[in-house]
């Protein structure tokens, strides 16, 4: 036992080689990979945004990437293993011990004998247990502590993206890396820990152990285990690529449900229902299939391990029965062989399992890992050249010269040659229709996209020359769609004024809730600012939401606040209400209102006018009404002229 563990401690190095090249070399496992790139297929849902290169992959940079969250565990790291090979090498006694007591023990009749050998059975066995389970803490402490690293890492990178890459990922794809993804890593990790080094370390032992019985009758073992090798490792070369496949259909599977459950009722009203139930189920089925092939595949590991191991022992034990009446083996001996070969055959098969699971971990890690590669387009500076609060003081707040924009991934620009100057306190109107391009403008001030010609000024200065977080404190940005997160309405509020939520006073929330013209309604709630709301604020209704999303920018006393027709839902009457209180609010204020009403933009000191991502006019109510045609026609569509020639 001591030459076997001595042998595998030389061979360490090897051991560790296997280990690199499972976990930072996975195109080494299957080259059919790196084609693929962090795609699922051409039909994916999830566009294709980073393509690892091939020499990347080869020098398996995505996981030595993801090895560093395991650091703080190197204690953990070592001593799982080491516990597990401890355990290990006193399972290797046991064969010996059993050999003893039959060739000893029942063969002299000795029960004292029998009885001192069963009791150092028992001490193996309870020492294993307490090797197994410290093993088992340490390998879990270290597991989980290295998935928490990874996620902590991703979610905090994914926030780091811009608008470009969220919106080329997909949300389900983000989803997906971060739960099941990061599970299936955690789960081959921890196996790893706890039976890579420990299931090749009992089945060479057992084979070195059986040499020192007998050669000519180990020489079976020689033969059996690199067939073994071979199945195994086929089968996991064989499965790499189509659980990446299966992962991929995965995807879809979640992004469908997500749509679906997110739009139920608008399925219900055009009653599409079924034509829903066929979509899913076709990608249902084809995850199923996929599913269903590569499970098959893997399921030919078990019997033909257990084919080639029992073939084996009947061969041992015949050759065996042989040798024992030439006089060559005692029968403790073959009891000993054949229990050295059931355990490689149970070390295999843990293998086998194992390395389906090192193969599932290793494709969802190089997905995970192909996200946090990802680098944002939006490069910010390290350090602002002049605080924006002390920009030239004459400039304009905003200035446009000659501004772009063209999402990625499309074939015609949004925004097209705007230049327009803004200045400070104005009320700024944008009006156009549908598709026209108001978001995307408005969208450009927070800097959430960048112009992908020209270039933003903010008070003088390129937008790009000031610190992100200093240009996203400076606004208050309302988007058209209402979010509400869970929790209290004074949380909500709050929310954004994190550093200095305790400088806000109940009589600050107030104020922007009646500039919001949400009081009313907050007050006869059962808890006012104390009254919970449900995830996405399900418990209010859609000018409640909006009323809310206003007083929450209004909150942070923004220096521009950013209306992007979030006054969809409320009635004219208490949108009157709200811009006039606006604009009493704060003089030092400019406020921008995306709207599709004319009704909401008339008395701003300046309006925008977009069509198709071009200004097609500027000026003040009445100038447009005399010379944009675009204006004229969105007016009048929403005040009839009367006889007299007067709208």
């Amino acid at each position: 036992t001591g030459g076997c563990i001595w042998t595998f401690w030389k061979r360490g190095s090897s051991v560790k080689k296997a280990a690199d090249a499972l976990f930072f070399h996975p195109s080494s496992l299957c080259r059919s990979v790196t084609n693929r790139g962090f795609m699922a297929d051409e039909n994916s849902r999830t566009r294709l945004f980073v393509a690892p290169s091939h020499e990347a992959l080869r020098n398996g940079v995505y996981m030595k990437d993801l090895w560093k969250y395991l650091a703080p565990y190197k204690k953990e790291s070592i001593l799982g293993p080491l516990f597990k090979l401890l355990e290990a090498s006193f399972e290797l006694f046991v064969p010996l011990v059993m050999a003893a007591i039959i060739d000893r023990g029942i063969a002299t009749q000795d029960t004292g004998y029998i009885l001192r050998m069963g009791l150092i059975l028992v001490v193996l066995a309870i020492i294993g247990l307490t090797c197994a389970l410290t093993a088992q803490y340490f390998a879990a402490k270290a597991s989980v502590g290295f998935a928490t690293g990874i996620k902590s890492a991703l979610f905090a990178h994914i926030q780091t993206l811009s608008y470009t890459e969220l919106d080329t990922l997909g949300t389900d794809t983000l989803i997906t890396r971060m739960t099941s993804d990061m599970n299936q890593v955690q789960n081959g990790m921890n196996l790893t820990l706890r039976l890579l080094l420990r299931s090749p370390f009992v089945v060479f032992g057992a084979v070195i152990m059986a040499f020192s019985i007998n050669v000519r009758a180990a020489l079976i073992f020689a033969v059996a285990v690199p067939l073994l090798c071979v199945v195994v490792f086929g089968i996991m070369l064989w499965t790499m690529p189509l659980y990446k496949k299966v992962q991929a259909s995965l995807d879809r599977v979640l992004g469908l449900t997500r749509e679906n459950l997110t739009g139920a009722r608008v399925l219900r009203a055009f009653r599409m229902e079924r034509a829903e139930e066929e979509r899913f189920r076709a990608q249902n089925e084809e995850l199923t299939a996929r599913q269903l092939f590569v499970g098959r595949i893997s399921a030919m590991m078990n019997p033909v391990t257990f084919i080639i191991i029992n073939v084996a022992t009947v061969i041992l034990l015949w050759s065996g029965a042989i040798r024992i009446d030439n006089g060559i083996l005692s029968q403790g001996e073959v009891i000993a062989l054949v229990n050295y070969m059931s355990q490689i055959l149970v070390e295999l098969v843990k293998m086998a399992n194992l390395i389906i699971n090192i193969t599932k971990a290793l494709a969802c890690a190089d997905r995970v890992s192909s996200v946090m590669k990802i680098e944002t387009t939006m490069k910010p500076v390290e350090q602002s050249m002049v605080p924006v609060a002390k920009g030239d003081e004459n400039a304009p707040v905003l200035e446009m010269r000659n501004v772009g924009l063209t999402y990625a991934g499309a074939g015609e620009s949004s925004l097209d040659h705007l230049n327009l100057k803004v200045q400070k306190v104005q009320t700024v109107g944008i009006i156009g229709g549908t598709g026209s391009g108001k978001s995307s403008l408005v969208n450009l001030i927070p800097r959430y996209y960048d112009a992908t010609e020209g270039e933003v000024l903010l008070a003088g200065r390129n937008i790009k020359e000031y610190l992100l977080d200093e240009v996203r404190d400076l606004v208050g940005m309302v988007p058209q769609k209402a979010v509400l997160f869970t929790g209290t309405i004074r949380d909500n509020l709050l929310f954004g004024r994190d550093k200095d939520a305790s400088e806000v006073s109940d009589e600050d929330l107030n104020v922007a809730l009646e500039t919001a013209q949400a009081k009313d309604f907050v007050d006869s709630r059962p808890n006012g600012l104390d009254d919970l709301l449900t995830q996405g604020g399900k418990n209010l209704s859609g000018g409640q939401k909006q009323r809310l999303t206003i007083a929450r920018a209004l909150v942070r006393k923004p220096k521009i606040l950013i209306l992007d027709d979030s006054a969809s839902a409320l009635d004219f009457a208490t949108d009157a209400r709200l811009r006039q209180a606006i604009r009493h609010l704060d003089p030092e204020m400019t406020v921008f209102i995306v709207s599709q009403r004319t009704a909401s933009v008339r008395f701003a000191d300046q309006i925008i006018v977009l069509e198709d991502g071009q200004i097609a006019g500027t000026g003040t109510h009445e100038e447009l009404l005399e010379n944009c045609e675009v204006y004229q026609e969105i007016y009048y569509s929403q005040f009839p002229k009367q006889e007299g020639g007067q709208a």
